[in-house]
């Protein structure tokens, strides 16, 4: 798989500061949140973690390419909503790795065609699009 050149019309900057435990905020201030590992991570858990963080981003961003192709099919996908479950989790030859499942409800939609858009969505997000062939990446209708 060859890399792919971008071009960039917007970037994002986020400085961490003391990683898990810590603060993470956004260049403009919009985002300034209290970081910490989870419970389940041996963390105090309670602040948010990078898992959410993830989770927050990638479920915004596939319900927006689930909106791209539902507009390019004519497909109404009023009242959907996606979410992201991303695991974290020890890989078998060392460090730890994620795991994503996408949830995807939209109403009003029979299942087959909801998967079809939920396939052509995985297609078109910046976030599976980064992910693909890195991480196990889950789609369901619900």
């Amino acid at each position: 798989m060859s890399i792919q050149s971008v071009d960039v019309k917007y970037t994002a900057v986020a400085t961490a500061e003391n990683g898990r435990d810590g603060r993470v905020s956004t260049d403009d201030g919009k985002l300034d949140v209290v970081v910490n590992a989870p419970k389940e991570l041996g963390g105090s858990g309670e602040g948010t973690n990078p898992e959410q963080l993830f989770a927050a981003g990638y479920s915004a961003c596939f319900q927006s390419a689930l909106g791209v192709v539902a507009r390019k099919e004519k497909a109404d996908i009023t009242g959907s909503t996606v979410t992201a479950r991303v695991g974290i989790g020890a890989l078998a030859n060392g460090g730890f790795g994620l795991k994503v499942a996408l949830e995807a409800r939209i109403p009003g939609v029979d299942e087959a065609t909801a998967r079809e858009l939920l396939e052509k969505a995985h297609q078109v997000c910046p976030y599976s699009n980064a992910t693909r062939g890195n991480i196990e990446v889950d789609l369901a209708v619900v």
